[in-house]
């Protein structure tokens, strides 16, 4: 795996914390830390900078003090996969690419179709049937050719791996080069300066492809290395009951990931058989004194109502897997309560259709019915 490394004592001379502040927000104030060449401008559609809300509610349900979800679904495109794509993208036209093809299972299709449109360039995507329809949507809208196949995103994978060279496109697979990974980082370095240049004891991570919870990582160390934290939080892989190697692998003890059989699950972002990074987030899993935890689909589904509910905050299925692993953890005796955990709400619920919604209460005859019932469903 191809990994971007930097000059950090270089970096440290030619930016300090107080000059971040007089930056505007979005991804690229952390230019120094980015492989942006001197002069080269991204191709950005304004992504980074989302908020951290503290879930003050959640965290008292859940009987802990301190909890804060990283709203990634604030996104351009409503998802993380914003970063990644935008930093790749920027850096593949500036080497040349005449096009862009990508396997997706959802979220990454349509955020590449949409910087691909930005710089003008032509995309294609491959995304496997049953793909949440909004992704593929985005995709279409936004120009790419889009196929759907049967099988799993590593069957898709496959097939960009075979066409790429032949038709002269750049691959977006993940990790097959390494600026997505520079993109995700910046989810870390922005985290780290929201809670005022200190990192939290225990962060979570709905895991597919793995890339941010490799790059987020990297990014603390880089500020390490800096001086500008200390510190190392524990990381915890969260998957789906139905697709869980990193899971699987991590409780086996192995030293990386075999491919999981019949991946199945609506939470269409963990649904990655064969992670091309299982050595790696293995690897951060263990050397943070981590955890991987698996879950299942009821209990998906319930986290994601019970965050709404509790907070207003409409999260992906991946997003709310987290929320079904801290109770977990918390159950377990794993989280204490005062430790200070961050969940990485990874996109938005409103590019999903959900599997379970209260039915709407018809209202229908006189104006006297109608408020009577109306009254009656509120209880009042």
């Amino acid at each position: 795996m191809l990994a971007v490394r930097y000059d950090l004592e270089r970096v440290k001379a030619a930016v300090t914390k107080d000059a971040l502040r007089t930056r505007p927000p979005g991804m690229y104030r952390f230019r120094e830390l980015t492989p942006l060449a001197d002069g080269e401008s991204p191709v950005t559609l304004g992504e980074g900078g989302t908020p951290l809300l503290a879930l003050p509610r959640l965290a008292a349900h859940l009987g802990l003090r301190h909890l804060w979800g990283k709203d990634e679904g604030q996104n351009p495109t409503g998802s993380f996969k914003a970063r990644g794509l935008g930093m790749a993208i920027t850096k593949a036209r500036t080497l040349g690419a005449r096009g862009f093809i990508i396997p997706s299972a959802g979220n990454a299709g349509g955020a590449a179709a949409v910087y691909a449109a930005a710089c003008g360039l032509p995309c294609a995507v491959i995304v496997p049937r049953g793909t949440p329809p909004a992704a593929v949507a985005e995709a279409a809208i936004a120009g790419a050719t889009v196929f759907t196949i049967e099988g799993s995103i590593a069957t898709a994978g496959k097939i960009v791996g075979a066409v790429a060279p032949q038709i002269g496109w750049f691959d977006l697979s993940t990790l097959k080069e390494p600026y997505r990974l520079e993109g995700k980082k910046t989810m870390g370095l922005e985290l780290a300066e929201q809670l005022g240049w200190t990192l939290p004891d225990l962060l979570l991570y709905p895991t597919g492809g793995g890339t941010g919870l490799v790059g987020i990582p990297k990014g603390f160390d880089e500020l390490r290395q800096m001086g500008w934290v200390s510190g190392r939080p524990r990381f915890v892989a969260v998957q789906a009951e139905g697709c869980a190697p990193v899971v699987k692998a991590f409780q086996a003890g192995a030293e990386t990931t075999t491919p999981w059989d019949d991946p199945t699950t609506h939470a269409a972002g963990l649904r990655v058989p064969s992670p091309f990074a299982g050595r790696q987030m293995l690897r951060v899993l263990r050397e943070s004194g981590g955890d991987a935890v698996a879950v299942s689909e009821r209990a998906i589904v319930e986290s994601q109502h019970l965050l709404a509910r509790l907070e207003g905050v409409w999260t992906s299925p991946e997003g709310a897997a987290l929320v079904a692993a801290l109770a977990i953890m918390k159950d377990r005796g794993q989280v204490a309560a005062d430790a200070r955990v961050v969940i990485m709400l990874t996109g938005a619920g409103i590019k999903y259709t959900p599997p379970e919604l209260p039915t709407p209460i018809d209202l229908s005859g006189g104006e006297e019915d109608i408020r009577a019932h109306v009254r009656h469903a509120l209880g009042a």
